[in-house]
Protein backbone atom coordinates (compact mmCIF):
# COMPACT_ATOMS: atom_id res chain seq x y z
CA UNK A 1 0.00 0.00 0.00
CA UNK A 2 1.17 3.72 -0.69
CA UNK A 3 0.83 6.51 1.05
CA UNK A 4 2.97 9.75 0.19
CA UNK A 5 2.95 13.60 0.81
CA UNK A 6 5.71 15.80 -0.37
CA UNK A 7 4.74 19.73 -0.10
CA UNK A 8 6.24 21.35 -2.84
CA UNK A 9 6.60 21.50 -6.56
CA UNK A 10 10.70 20.94 -6.04
CA UNK A 11 9.53 17.20 -5.06
CA UNK A 12 7.05 16.69 -7.75
CA UNK A 13 10.33 17.70 -9.99
CA UNK A 14 12.42 15.58 -8.50
CA UNK A 15 10.38 12.64 -8.54
CA UNK A 16 9.87 13.29 -12.20
CA UNK A 17 13.46 13.18 -12.82
CA UNK A 18 14.26 10.40 -10.41
CA UNK A 19 11.39 8.81 -12.67
CA UNK A 20 13.34 9.41 -15.89
CA UNK A 21 15.83 7.49 -14.63
CA UNK A 22 13.80 4.22 -13.57
CA UNK A 23 11.24 4.39 -16.53
CA UNK A 24 12.05 2.04 -19.08
CA UNK A 25 9.10 3.22 -21.67
CA UNK A 26 8.77 6.86 -20.83
CA UNK A 27 11.49 9.33 -22.32
CA UNK A 28 12.92 11.95 -19.74
CA UNK A 29 10.91 14.55 -21.93
CA UNK A 30 7.89 13.18 -21.06
CA UNK A 31 8.57 12.97 -17.92
CA UNK A 32 9.66 16.70 -17.49
CA UNK A 33 6.50 17.87 -19.44
CA UNK A 34 4.41 16.32 -16.69
CA UNK A 35 6.40 18.18 -14.55
CA UNK A 36 5.77 21.53 -16.10
CA UNK A 37 2.40 20.94 -16.86
CA UNK A 38 1.64 20.14 -13.07
CA UNK A 39 3.56 23.04 -12.36
CA UNK A 40 1.24 25.21 -14.46
CA UNK A 41 -1.67 24.37 -12.91
CA UNK A 42 -0.16 24.63 -9.31
CA UNK A 43 1.37 27.52 -9.98
CA UNK A 44 -2.35 29.24 -11.03
CA UNK A 45 -3.94 28.70 -7.72
CA UNK A 46 -5.87 31.00 -6.47
CA UNK A 47 -8.23 30.28 -3.16
CA UNK A 48 -11.88 29.61 -3.82
CA UNK A 49 -12.74 31.87 -1.06
CA UNK A 50 -11.09 35.06 -2.73
CA UNK A 51 -12.48 33.94 -6.57
CA UNK A 52 -16.05 34.26 -4.76
CA UNK A 53 -14.93 37.41 -3.36
CA UNK A 54 -15.01 38.97 -7.31
CA UNK A 55 -17.56 41.17 -8.32
CA UNK A 56 -18.04 39.79 -11.98
CA UNK A 57 -18.95 36.31 -10.71
CA UNK A 58 -21.69 34.87 -12.24
CA UNK A 59 -24.50 33.02 -9.97
CA UNK A 60 -24.33 29.78 -11.54
CA UNK A 61 -20.40 29.88 -11.10
CA UNK A 62 -20.83 31.19 -7.47
CA UNK A 63 -23.40 28.46 -6.92
CA UNK A 64 -20.66 25.41 -7.74
CA UNK A 65 -18.05 27.16 -6.11
CA UNK A 66 -19.56 27.27 -2.73
CA UNK A 67 -20.78 23.53 -3.73
CA UNK A 68 -16.92 21.89 -4.03
CA UNK A 69 -16.09 23.58 -0.87
CA UNK A 70 -19.19 22.15 0.90
CA UNK A 71 -18.32 18.96 -0.66
CA UNK A 72 -14.93 19.16 0.81
CA UNK A 73 -15.52 19.68 4.13
CA UNK A 74 -18.07 17.11 3.96
CA UNK A 75 -15.35 14.82 3.34
CA UNK A 76 -13.17 15.86 5.73
CA UNK A 77 -15.48 16.02 8.35
CA UNK A 78 -18.04 13.35 8.07
CA UNK A 79 -16.34 10.58 5.81
CA UNK A 80 -12.97 11.72 7.49
CA UNK A 81 -10.92 11.30 4.07
CA UNK A 82 -7.10 12.99 3.81
CA UNK A 83 -8.50 15.92 2.47
CA UNK A 84 -5.70 18.24 2.85
CA UNK A 85 -5.94 21.62 0.75
CA UNK A 86 -7.01 19.80 -2.10
CA UNK A 87 -9.89 21.41 -3.66
CA UNK A 88 -9.78 24.56 -1.71
CA UNK A 89 -8.30 26.27 -4.28
CA UNK A 90 -9.36 27.04 -8.21
CA UNK A 91 -6.76 27.20 -11.12
CA UNK A 92 -7.84 27.36 -14.90
CA UNK A 93 -6.73 25.64 -17.75
CA UNK A 94 -6.13 27.23 -20.67
CA UNK A 95 -6.30 24.06 -22.93
CA UNK A 96 -9.84 22.09 -24.21
CA UNK A 97 -8.70 18.64 -22.24
CA UNK A 98 -6.91 18.58 -19.34
CA UNK A 99 -5.14 15.50 -20.84
CA UNK A 100 -5.31 12.69 -23.31
CA UNK A 101 -5.66 9.24 -22.00
CA UNK A 102 -4.11 6.25 -23.80
CA UNK A 103 -5.27 2.59 -23.02
CA UNK A 104 -3.57 -0.04 -24.81
CA UNK A 105 -4.70 -4.18 -25.48
CA UNK A 106 -4.34 -7.39 -27.35
CA UNK A 107 -6.54 -8.16 -29.57
CA UNK A 108 -7.19 -11.70 -28.04
CA UNK A 109 -7.37 -10.19 -24.48
CA UNK A 110 -8.43 -7.68 -21.99
CA UNK A 111 -5.20 -7.41 -20.39
CA UNK A 112 -4.56 -3.78 -20.81
CA UNK A 113 -0.68 -2.44 -21.67
CA UNK A 114 1.38 -0.88 -18.69
CA UNK A 115 3.73 1.35 -18.14
CA UNK A 116 6.20 1.37 -14.97
CA UNK A 117 5.69 4.87 -13.12
CA UNK A 118 7.68 5.28 -10.05
CA UNK A 119 5.71 5.20 -6.68
CA UNK A 120 2.54 4.47 -8.50
CA UNK A 121 4.11 1.35 -9.78
CA UNK A 122 2.27 -0.61 -13.04
CA UNK A 123 -0.40 1.68 -14.77
CA UNK A 124 -2.83 0.65 -17.54
CA UNK A 125 -2.79 3.95 -19.11
CA UNK A 126 -0.44 6.96 -19.86
CA UNK A 127 -1.50 10.67 -20.59
CA UNK A 128 -0.60 13.25 -23.04
CA UNK A 129 -0.47 16.65 -22.99
CA UNK A 130 -1.84 17.02 -26.46
CA UNK A 131 -3.99 15.01 -28.74
CA UNK A 132 -1.35 14.85 -31.88
CA UNK A 133 1.02 13.15 -29.03
CA UNK A 134 -1.57 10.41 -27.78
CA UNK A 135 -2.61 9.83 -31.31
CA UNK A 136 0.90 9.45 -32.52
CA UNK A 137 1.96 6.54 -30.01
CA UNK A 138 -1.80 5.13 -30.54
CA UNK A 139 -0.62 4.62 -34.46
CA UNK A 140 2.40 2.49 -33.10
CA UNK A 141 1.07 -0.14 -30.82
CA UNK A 142 -1.83 -0.03 -33.34
CA UNK A 143 1.53 -0.97 -36.08
CA UNK A 144 2.48 -3.90 -33.67
CA UNK A 145 -1.32 -5.24 -33.70
CA UNK A 146 -2.67 -3.80 -30.33
CA UNK A 147 -6.45 -2.32 -30.05
CA UNK A 148 -6.15 1.59 -28.71
CA UNK A 149 -8.63 4.01 -27.08
CA UNK A 150 -7.88 7.55 -26.06
CA UNK A 151 -10.10 9.37 -24.14
CA UNK A 152 -9.90 12.73 -22.61
CA UNK A 153 -9.49 13.26 -19.14
CA UNK A 154 -11.23 15.75 -17.28
CA UNK A 155 -9.50 15.34 -13.72
CA UNK A 156 -6.85 14.21 -11.64
CA UNK A 157 -5.48 13.32 -8.61
CA UNK A 158 -1.92 13.97 -6.96
CA UNK A 159 -2.50 11.15 -4.55
CA UNK A 160 -1.63 13.76 -1.80
CA UNK A 161 1.70 15.06 -3.30
CA UNK A 162 0.31 18.66 -3.74
CA UNK A 163 -3.07 20.73 -2.56
CA UNK A 164 -4.90 19.71 -5.94
CA UNK A 165 -7.03 22.57 -7.01
CA UNK A 166 -10.55 22.81 -8.89
CA UNK A 167 -9.85 22.94 -12.65
CA UNK A 168 -11.82 25.27 -14.63
CA UNK A 169 -13.31 22.86 -16.72
CA UNK A 170 -15.06 21.04 -14.04
CA UNK A 171 -17.33 23.77 -13.60
CA UNK A 172 -18.74 22.52 -17.11
CA UNK A 173 -20.73 19.74 -15.37
CA UNK A 174 -24.01 19.31 -13.50
CA UNK A 175 -24.01 19.73 -9.59
CA UNK A 176 -24.15 15.71 -9.26
CA UNK A 177 -21.76 15.02 -11.57
CA UNK A 178 -19.41 17.61 -10.22
CA UNK A 179 -20.13 16.34 -6.50
CA UNK A 180 -19.27 12.93 -7.37
CA UNK A 181 -15.44 13.49 -9.43
CA UNK A 182 -14.75 15.78 -6.30
CA UNK A 183 -15.41 12.96 -3.68
CA UNK A 184 -13.99 10.55 -6.74
CA UNK A 185 -10.62 12.68 -7.03
CA UNK A 186 -10.35 13.13 -2.96
CA UNK A 187 -11.20 9.56 -1.69
CA UNK A 188 -7.96 9.00 -3.95
CA UNK A 189 -5.76 11.07 -1.34
CA UNK A 190 -7.31 8.73 1.59
CA UNK A 191 -6.08 5.34 -0.29
CA UNK A 192 -3.73 4.43 -2.84
CA UNK A 193 -2.60 0.60 -3.69
CA UNK A 194 0.29 0.89 -5.72
CA UNK A 195 -0.16 -1.28 -9.02
CA UNK A 196 -4.14 -1.80 -8.16
CA UNK A 197 -5.32 0.59 -10.75
CA UNK A 198 -8.55 -1.05 -11.31
CA UNK A 199 -9.36 -1.27 -7.81
CA UNK A 200 -8.53 1.68 -6.69
CA UNK A 201 -10.89 3.48 -9.25
CA UNK A 202 -13.82 0.76 -8.87
CA UNK A 203 -13.49 2.05 -5.38
CA UNK A 204 -13.24 5.64 -5.83
CA UNK A 205 -16.10 5.47 -8.60
CA UNK A 206 -18.27 3.30 -5.96
CA UNK A 207 -17.27 6.38 -3.22
CA UNK A 208 -18.04 9.07 -5.15
CA UNK A 209 -21.42 8.05 -5.90
CA UNK A 210 -22.43 6.88 -2.55
CA UNK A 211 -20.53 9.57 -1.12
CA UNK A 212 -22.68 12.29 -3.67
CA UNK A 213 -26.13 10.72 -2.59
CA UNK A 214 -25.31 11.13 1.27
CA UNK A 215 -24.24 14.54 0.87
CA UNK A 216 -27.06 15.70 -1.31
CA UNK A 217 -29.64 14.02 1.56
CA UNK A 218 -27.78 15.75 4.47
CA UNK A 219 -27.72 19.09 2.56
CA UNK A 220 -31.07 19.18 0.64
CA UNK A 221 -33.04 16.39 2.28
CA UNK A 222 -34.43 12.84 1.65
CA UNK A 223 -36.18 12.63 -1.37
CA UNK A 224 -34.64 16.09 -2.88
CA UNK A 225 -34.73 16.81 -6.66
CA UNK A 226 -30.61 16.58 -6.29
CA UNK A 227 -30.29 13.73 -4.00
CA UNK A 228 -32.88 11.60 -6.25
CA UNK A 229 -30.89 12.71 -9.04
CA UNK A 230 -27.77 11.43 -7.00
CA UNK A 231 -29.40 7.93 -6.78
CA UNK A 232 -30.28 7.46 -9.72
CA UNK A 233 -27.24 8.41 -11.09
CA UNK A 234 -25.82 5.44 -9.04
CA UNK A 235 -28.23 3.25 -10.55
CA UNK A 236 -26.95 3.57 -13.88
CA UNK A 237 -23.63 3.30 -12.56
CA UNK A 238 -24.35 -0.07 -11.26
CA UNK A 239 -26.52 -1.26 -13.91
CA UNK A 240 -23.59 -0.53 -16.82
CA UNK A 241 -21.09 -1.94 -14.47
CA UNK A 242 -23.34 -5.32 -14.22
CA UNK A 243 -23.64 -5.50 -17.80
CA UNK A 244 -19.75 -4.61 -18.66
CA UNK A 245 -18.52 -6.92 -16.33
CA UNK A 246 -21.07 -9.72 -18.73
CA UNK A 247 -19.58 -8.57 -21.89
CA UNK A 248 -16.12 -8.99 -20.32
CA UNK A 249 -16.46 -12.44 -19.00
CA UNK A 250 -17.67 -13.60 -22.65
CA UNK A 251 -14.95 -12.15 -24.15
CA UNK A 252 -12.37 -13.99 -21.45
CA UNK A 253 -14.61 -17.10 -22.47
CA UNK A 254 -13.82 -16.57 -25.94
CA UNK A 255 -10.29 -15.88 -25.82
CA UNK A 256 -9.39 -19.13 -23.69
CA UNK A 257 -10.91 -21.39 -26.47
CA UNK A 258 -9.05 -23.70 -28.35
CA UNK A 259 -9.52 -22.03 -31.38
CA UNK A 260 -7.29 -20.05 -34.14
CA UNK A 261 -7.05 -16.31 -33.41
CA UNK A 262 -8.63 -15.29 -36.72
CA UNK A 263 -11.82 -17.05 -35.85
CA UNK A 264 -11.50 -15.34 -32.35
CA UNK A 265 -11.23 -12.02 -34.18
CA UNK A 266 -14.28 -12.54 -36.11
CA UNK A 267 -16.11 -14.18 -32.87
CA UNK A 268 -15.90 -11.03 -30.78
CA UNK A 269 -16.90 -8.32 -33.45
CA UNK A 270 -20.08 -10.31 -33.28
CA UNK A 271 -19.65 -10.12 -28.98
CA UNK A 272 -19.27 -6.71 -29.93
CA UNK A 273 -22.11 -5.71 -32.19
CA UNK A 274 -24.39 -8.14 -29.55
CA UNK A 275 -23.16 -6.01 -26.52
CA UNK A 276 -24.39 -2.55 -28.10
CA UNK A 277 -27.50 -3.68 -29.25
CA UNK A 278 -28.38 -5.58 -26.22
CA UNK A 279 -27.61 -2.42 -24.30
CA UNK A 280 -29.35 -0.48 -26.48
CA UNK A 281 -32.46 -2.93 -25.87
CA UNK A 282 -32.09 -2.41 -22.13
CA UNK A 283 -32.21 1.59 -22.29
CA UNK A 284 -34.21 2.59 -24.37
CA UNK A 285 -36.91 3.63 -22.39
CA UNK A 286 -34.13 5.61 -20.15
CA UNK A 287 -33.14 8.48 -23.16
CA UNK A 288 -31.03 10.16 -20.21
CA UNK A 289 -29.19 7.52 -19.03
CA UNK A 290 -25.45 8.53 -18.56
CA UNK A 291 -24.15 5.61 -20.44
CA UNK A 292 -26.90 6.09 -23.02
CA UNK A 293 -23.47 6.59 -25.61
CA UNK A 294 -21.91 3.23 -25.58
CA UNK A 295 -24.78 1.87 -28.19
CA UNK A 296 -22.97 3.93 -30.59
CA UNK A 297 -19.24 3.57 -29.47
CA UNK A 298 -17.11 2.19 -31.54
CA UNK A 299 -15.65 -1.20 -29.29
CA UNK A 300 -12.41 -2.60 -29.23
CA UNK A 301 -10.44 -4.64 -26.38
CA UNK A 302 -9.28 -1.58 -25.06
CA UNK A 303 -12.33 0.39 -24.48
CA UNK A 304 -13.39 -2.75 -22.72
CA UNK A 305 -10.25 -2.93 -20.88
CA UNK A 306 -10.91 1.12 -19.83
CA UNK A 307 -14.24 0.48 -18.51
CA UNK A 308 -13.36 -2.50 -16.35
CA UNK A 309 -10.84 -0.28 -14.73
CA UNK A 310 -13.41 1.87 -13.92
CA UNK A 311 -16.35 0.05 -13.05
CA UNK A 312 -15.04 -3.52 -12.17
CA UNK A 313 -17.78 -5.00 -9.85
CA UNK A 314 -19.00 -2.11 -8.59
CA UNK A 315 -22.10 -4.25 -6.60
CA UNK A 316 -19.43 -6.00 -4.58
CA UNK A 317 -18.30 -2.78 -2.83
CA UNK A 318 -22.53 -1.70 -2.71
CA UNK A 319 -22.98 -5.28 -0.99
CA UNK A 320 -20.12 -4.33 1.59
CA UNK A 321 -21.74 -0.77 2.07
CA UNK A 322 -25.67 -2.87 2.81
CA UNK A 323 -23.72 -4.83 5.04
CA UNK A 324 -22.50 -2.22 7.02
CA UNK A 325 -26.02 -0.93 7.93
CA UNK A 326 -25.36 1.79 5.18
CA UNK A 327 -22.53 3.35 7.23
CA UNK A 328 -20.08 4.19 4.39
CA UNK A 329 -17.50 5.73 6.64
CA UNK A 330 -17.49 2.55 8.48
CA UNK A 331 -17.51 0.35 5.27
CA UNK A 332 -14.38 2.65 3.85
CA UNK A 333 -12.63 2.38 7.30
CA UNK A 334 -12.97 -1.93 7.37
CA UNK A 335 -11.55 -1.89 3.54
CA UNK A 336 -8.35 0.07 4.33
CA UNK A 337 -8.01 -2.17 7.66
CA UNK A 338 -8.41 -5.15 6.06
CA UNK A 339 -6.52 -4.84 2.86
CA UNK A 340 -2.84 -6.59 2.73
CA UNK A 341 0.01 -5.82 0.82
CA UNK A 342 -0.21 -8.01 -2.14
CA UNK A 343 -2.76 -9.96 -3.23
CA UNK A 344 -6.12 -9.25 -4.99
CA UNK A 345 -7.80 -6.47 -2.82
CA UNK A 346 -11.01 -7.13 -4.84
CA UNK A 347 -10.71 -10.97 -2.97
CA UNK A 348 -10.24 -8.99 0.47
CA UNK A 349 -13.97 -7.27 -0.12
CA UNK A 350 -15.23 -10.23 -1.10
CA UNK A 351 -13.82 -11.60 2.01
CA UNK A 352 -15.53 -8.79 4.06
CA UNK A 353 -18.88 -9.08 2.28
CA UNK A 354 -18.71 -12.74 3.44
CA UNK A 355 -17.95 -11.91 6.96
CA UNK A 356 -20.69 -9.37 7.28
CA UNK A 357 -23.51 -11.70 5.87
CA UNK A 358 -23.11 -14.62 7.62
CA UNK A 359 -26.08 -14.77 10.57
CA UNK A 360 -24.16 -14.42 13.95
CA UNK A 361 -23.43 -17.79 15.82
CA UNK A 362 -25.43 -17.80 18.96
CA UNK A 363 -23.30 -17.52 21.93
CA UNK A 364 -22.23 -20.47 23.89
CA UNK A 365 -24.07 -21.74 27.19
Amino acid sequence: MSRFAPSNLKSLLFACLLSAVFLAGCSPFYVLRAAYEEGKILWRREPIESVLQRPDLDPETQEKLKLVLAVREYARDILKFRVGGSYASYSYVDRRALSYVLTVAPKTDLTPYTWWFLFVGHVPYKGFFSEESAKTEAKRFEAEGYDTYIRTSPAFSTLGWFDDPLLAHLLKYDKITLTEVIFHELFHNTLFISGQVDFNESLANFIGNRAAILFFRDRYGEGSAEHQRALQAWQEELEFSAFINEVSRSLKDLFGRDIAEEEKLKLREKIFFQSKKEWSRRIAKQPAHRFRGFGQQEINNAVIAHYLLYFKDLQLFESLYQAQGKDLAQSLESIIQSIPDGGDPFDTVRELVSKKSRPARPPSR
